[in-house]
């Protein structure tokens, strides 16, 4: 072979090299981060699969608080800490992994109530009210009665303290309208609904045990009274002139010229419950911390009166507590990062946010310190592809961080209005209250489209098991968390907004 054609073969395979270096570079760079290949998502689907089924399991029985199967779930989750690296995160010698949230659960016995108008005593027909204490009893004779309306903030404590309110009931709302007058001091608070299957819908949404955190315990008096019982008590003329004046705009409180006598008695037990905290500690002594939280708890046996009684809650929440736990593994694998990262594991929060509250309340590791908050809740729904479900937007200092990952991962962000929906329902919330930058990001919050058949069909209800779980989303979401986790934990690559 003579020279010339030497040369040509040796151009042609330079150019040929410089071709290959330039498309795989080009591969890279539109490689989006958060990916891995094929076979390690695998990897991570089997194990997450194989921690929902144990989490699942009957032998867990659907993870209820104060039961067995709360010992069951708090010994897994801390040999699974245990096995990725981490040390206690509780900072108290005491109570290594385990720190208590002390709960009461009240169950409703019996509830009486009576009204006094114009010398006449009326008393509500069967079905036409219900009536509930959150102690063991609550007594009330005579209280005098003022309407509210739809109003809750408006009203001030003079309005109502030491009387009886009675406010209209709204599907969705209520239940914080109430909370907010509470905070005023009232005797009880009257809910009115339209009918007797309405009541019937609250005695079984409130006919079960009631757990509520021993620290916040106030014996409350409730009462649910159908529109009927208002007409009989006050007339149609006169009741449908109040109707009228809480739709305007400048509705004040209206006293009654009527009073009641409420009778109720609940069954009262107190006991401990436990958050599971873990921490990969970091390398930067005084940095700060990230948080991962997600809830434990279940709801044990949801569904008395049927064949198949127990709620395991595949998605709701070992779907969550999975994914935080493959990622804690992962993070420990490559660490350690500059800020520690603690991995919380919290109690109650199906029966209002309880375990979050409880750390909130008694932190093992100072508030001001956690940069940011990552909760795992719900996320076993959607397929690999699906946009991001964004809870919390707009609310911290984590929101360009988050949108340039999501970005460079190539992750579209879901319906904000949707996800906006859930921002109060979720351990997040406890933090962001609390001054905490918290955020919640899924797959399954991405749209009514992904999330609604899960909501009407199996939340909540036995259907929740094994068989229905989809970890494509997830698996996205958790290698998005492991982008974002490893950018905040870092003091180069995140500084607080307060620092900047």
């Amino acid at each position: 072979m003579d020279g010339r054609m030497m040369g040509r073969m040796l151009g042609r395979g330079r150019l040929f090299l410089v071709c290959f270096v330039s498309l795989c570079l080009a591969a890279c760079a539109r490689a989006p981060i958060a990916s891995v290949p094929a076979a390690e998502r695998d990897v991570i689907a089997a194990n997450l699969m194989r921690d929902i089924e144990v989490l699942a399991s009957e032998e867990f029985g659907g993870r209820k608080p104060g039961t067995d199967g709360e010992v069951r779930t708090v010994e897994f989750l801390i040999n699974e800490m245990q096995s990725a690296g981490l040390v206690s995160g509780t900072n108290d010698p005491g109570s290594a992994w385990r720190a208590p949230v002390e709960l009461v659960a009240t169950t409703p016995l019996s509830g009486t109530i009576e009204f006094t108008a114009g010398g006449r005593d009326i008393t509500p027909g069967e079905g036409q009210a219900a009536v509930l204490t959150s102690g063991r009893r609550g007594l009330i004779e005579g209280g005098e009665l003022v309407f509210v309306g739809k109003e809750a903030e408006s009203i001030v404590a003079e309005d109502i303290a030491g009387k009886v309110v009675v406010m209209l009931g709204e599907p969705g709302v209520s239940p914080r309208r109430r909370a907010t007058l509470f905070e005023n001091s009232p005797a009880a608070i009257i809910t009115v609904v339209e009918d007797n299957s309405s009541i019937e819908a609250v005695s079984r949404a409130y006919g079960r045990e009631r757990i509520g955190l021993a620290s916040e315990e106030q014996n409350r008096v409730t009462a649910f009274v159908t529109n009927d019982v208002m007409l009989q008590l006050l007339g149609e003329d006169r009741w449908q002139s109040l109707l009228g004046a809480a739709e305007d705009e400048n509705f004040v409180p209206v006293p009654l010229s009527a009073k009641t006598s409420l009778d109720a008695q609940s069954q009262r037990r107190e006991f401990t419950s436990y958050n599971v905290i873990g921490l990969l500690p970091g390398s930067l002594r005084g940095s700060g911390a990230v948080m991962l939280l997600g809830h434990w708890d279940h709801l044990g046996d949801c569904a008395p009166d049927t064949p198949e009684p127990l709620c395991t809650g595949a998605v709701d929440n070992a779907s969550g507590i999975a994914v935080m736990l493959e990622l804690t593994r992962r993070l420990a694998a490559n660490g350690p990062y500059d800020r520690d990262i603690y991995v919380l594991a919290t109690s109650a929060e199906e029966s209002g946010l309880l375990g979050a509250k409880a750390f909130i309340d008694q932190p093992s590791v100072p508030l001001d310190d956690i940069v940011a908050a990552f909760n795992f809740d719900t996320v076993a729904i959607a397929p690999a592809g699906t946009a991001l479900g964004f809870v919390g937007e707009g609310r911290t200092a984590l929101d360009d961080t988050i949108r340039q990952t999501a970005a460079e991962a190539r992750r579209e962000l879901g319906n904000k209005e949707f996800a906006e929906q859930f921002v109060r329902r979720q351990d997040g919330w406890a933090f962001l209250e609390a001054g905490v930058p918290a955020v919640f990001l899924s797959s399954a919050f991405a749209s009514e489209i992904v999330l609604g058949p899960y909501l009407a069909e199996r939340y909540h209800r036995p259907g929740d098991t094994i068989e229905g779980i989809e970890l494509g989303g997830a698996i996205d979401d958790l290698l998005l968390h492991e982008e974002l986790v490893r950018r905040v934990a870092s003091t180069s690559a995140y500084t607080p907004a307060a620092s900047q």
